[in-house]
């Protein structure tokens, strides 16, 4: 389980790099790097992303029912 929370972790901070670089300049790095927003790899990683952040509210709905982030403020 914890090798699959990195991984969605992972492709999280990737695709909000990529969301950043689109806010910023334009730019959308997935769909340069892999043919297009319309090519299969390109749509095949933003399902990933997508996927990855669903499966990460199950962690963060976890650390709120045992306060984590009231713990966290308190360092």
């Amino acid at each position: 389980m914890k090798t699959l929370n990195v991984i969605t972790l992972a492709l999280i901070i990737i695709g909000g790099i990529n969301w950043l670089l689109v806010g910023l300049f334009q730019f959308d790095l997935v769909a340069a790097l892999f043919g297009g927003t319309e090519a299969a790899l390109s749509r095949a990683i933003y399902v990933l992303v997508g996927l990855s952040a669903l499966w990460q509210i199950l962690p963060w709905t976890r650390a709120l029912s045992i306060d984590e982030p009231r713990a966290e403020r308190a360092h």
